[in-house]
Parts: structure tokens; sequence; C-alpha cells
């Protein structure tokens, strides 16, 4: 009977005792939940506080775009009649990069984008202003836009030192015309209002700060001021129409190209110098290049009508042809044609390609030489990206 007591007396102890203890971890609990939901109460307020300076930051930057927008548009330019008073908008730009091109020139850079697909160029961005997660995703793409400035144009200065007096040529000659003037502003004429070119390219690869392009038209040097994916969907619009004179097929083909022995040894000396910056795998990859550029009539109109009277020019500083007349005196200029003695010179990789065009637009690629600003640059170049892109 004694132990039948004992045991129910700590059957009651310990009863008691787990009902005290889940009374006190019932408790524990309750506080820690207080302590929880203080604490969230606490950063609440302050994601709150942070959203609220986040907005006021964004509504002072806001302000201050503004205002700035605001002081650019009432810049004043002065002019003869001081009771009239001129306000330009202006809008804060800066390049973001720069085209390290396979054309060193003007000359020979194609008038249009993807007319030649071997055309590379590398984009390299300026670290300080793009930083290189800005480029994540575009890969992805097949192509882009590239929005760029015609900084070759010869009228910039007059353009940016002296716009009231440069005027807008409101018409231009364009070469499927033949010389026959079509409004600027439906040609894609560098001289423009403002000297912003937009071009698309294949995107070949992306590596950190730099884009490896194909396809391009861009010449060596452009400063870029923006880049954009190419979205097919709304870029590349069905039905769209184009006036005839565009539709004109092979206007500007030439005939046949062929290389002479000499440019191929020329070539392959060349090469030993500048394979280890070129773009270019082998000079025979190179060569495919230079068929490419050439199958178009490259020639400027003034070119193509009279050759001969076309001025010799040192391309490498202002973008003009560079053009070896042949003709010693007034005799010889009436004996000889002018269509084939005129040696035409095409800036490509580094090296200078010199050649002839008859007037049936038969073409014979006469020489390769080394260009003077082809040694020790610099570059981005084939060895750089082969690993990177398996198409190349």
């Amino acid at each position: 009977m004694a132990r039948q007591q004992v045991a129910a007396a700590v059957a009651a102890t310990l009863a008691a005792v787990a009902a005290v203890s889940a009374i006190l971890a019932g408790e524990v609990y309750r506080r820690r939940c207080r302590r929880l939901a203080t604490r969230v109460r606490e950063l609440e307020a302050s994601l709150a506080a942070a959203a609220d300076k986040t907005a006021a930051e964004r509504r002072g930057r806001v302000r201050a775009q503004q205002s700035l927008r605001s002081a650019l548009s009432e810049k004043e330019s002065s002019s003869d009649d001081k009771k009239k008073k001129k306000h330009t908008k202006a809008f804060p730009m800066a390049s973001i990069g720069v085209v390290q091109s396979c054309f060193s020139t003007r000359n020979g850079t194609p008038r249009q984008p993807l007319v030649v697909p071997l055309a590379r160029a590398t984009v390299v961005l300026d670290p300080s202003r793009v930083p290189a997660e800005a480029l994540e995703g575009l890969s992805d793409y097949s192509h882009c836009w590239i929005l760029y400035v015609f900084h070759l144009n010869t009228d910039l200065d007059k353009m940016w030192n002296d716009p009231a007096r440069s005027k807008l040529k409101a018409k231009v000659r364009v070469p499927r015309l033949k010389g026959g003037k079509m409004g600027v502003l439906a040609t894609r004429s560098p001289h423009r209002p403002n000297p912003i070119g937009l071009s698309v390219a294949k995107v070949e690869a992306v590596d950190g700060h730099s884009i490896l392009l194909s396809g391009v038209d861009l010449v060596d040097g452009t400063p870029v001021l923006d880049i954009k994916p190419y979205l097919p969907y709304s870029d590349g619009v069905i039905g769209a129409a184009i006036p005839n004179w565009l539709e004109v097929d092979g206007a500007l083909a030439v005939e046949s190209i062929h290389f002479s022995e000499h440019f191929i040894s020329t070539l392959s000396d060349c090469w030993m110098h500048v394979q280890k910056q070129s773009l270019y795998a082998s000079a025979d990859e190179f060569r495919n290049l230079v068929k490419e550029v050439l199958s178009w009539d490259i020639r400027s109109l003034s070119q193509r009508i009279r050759p001969h009277e076309v001025t010799i020019k040192d391309d490498a500083h202002n973008g003009g042809s560079k053009i070896h007349n042949g003709h010693s005196n007034d005799e010889d200029h009436q004996s000889v044609d002018p269509s084939t003695s005129v040696v035409y010179h095409l800036h490509l990789d580094g090296i200078d390609v010199s050649y002839r065009i008859d007037q049936d637009s038969n073409i014979v690629v006469e020489n390769a030489a080394l260009l003077s600003s082809a040694v020790n640059q610099h570059r981005y170049s084939y060895l750089t990206w082969r690993e990177k892109v398996v198409t190349l």
C-alpha cells in the first residue's frame, strides 16, 4: 500500500514538473515571438525609410536632369540681329567605345552593312563608362545595332564650331542614281543634320569589354554611342517597300576580279608582318576579304566618271581615295585609256592593296604593301578571338 502511495506521489510530482516545463516553454516561445515581431517591425520601418530615401534621391535626379535640359535648351547663339534669339536644344552625349576595324580609311569601307560578310571589327568599350556586366546576354543575339559618329566627315568642324555657317545640304548625290540627287533624309549619306550612323552587324563573340562583329561597314577609329540588340520580330519589317532606284540589281557590281601572281607573292611577304595583329586566320582568308570588298565598285562617282582628274591624296589622313594617274603629259593623256591607267589603293587590316579596273568593270589586283601604321599596333586579333568563336 505504501509503495502505491509513493508511486502516485512520484507520478504527481512528474506531472507537475511537466506542466511547469510546458508553461515555461510556452512563455519562452511567446517572448521569442514578441522579439521577432519587434525586429520585423524595425526592419519594415528601416526598409520604408530606405525606400523613401531612394524615392527622394530619384526625384532629385529627375529635377537635376530637367534643370540640365532646361539650361542646355536655353543656350543662345549670337546673330547679326541682336533682337532675335535662337534657342538650340543640345544633349550631353559622349562615345562609350571605339571601333577597331579591318577598314583603315573611308575608301573601301562598304556603303551598307552585311554586304561584306568577312568584314570584321572589334568594338572596344571604355571600362570607365561601361562595366563588363552591361554586355551580359548580348552574345545570345545573332546581330546587334551600332549607333556611332561619322567622325571622318569633312564638315564636322564647321558643324560644331560654327553652326551658323553650317547649312544642311537638302539633297545629295546617290551612287546608284549615277550622280542623280535625292533628299538627304531619304538616303544613308553620312553628311546629315547630325553625323550619327546606324549599322547592323553579326555578333561573333563577346569578351569582357569587347565585342567581335562581322559584316561591318565601320571604319577604324569610329566612336560608338550605343549598342542595341537586333530584334527580328520588330526590326525586320515584312513587306517593307523601297524606291525603284534601290531595286536595280547589280548597279555597282563588278564583272570579274583577278589576282595577279605579283599580288599573291607580295601579300605573302606582308602577311609575315601583320598576321599576329590581323583579324584573319591566313593570307588566303584575307584575299577572300579583298574579293568581297571589291565585288562592288567602291569608287566614288567622280572617280568613275573622271578617274584621270582625281588628285593624288594620302588616304591615311583624310579618308580620300589614293590614286596614281600614270600620265606624264597631255600627249600621253590622249593616248592612254584613263580607266586602265589609274591605280586605286585599298587599305585593309594594315595592308595597302592596289588594283586597276577597266571600263567593263574587270578588276586586276596587282600589289600588296605593308602600311607603316600597321607596325607595332596593339589590337584585338584573330589569335585573341579564335578560342571564343568557332566560326572564324
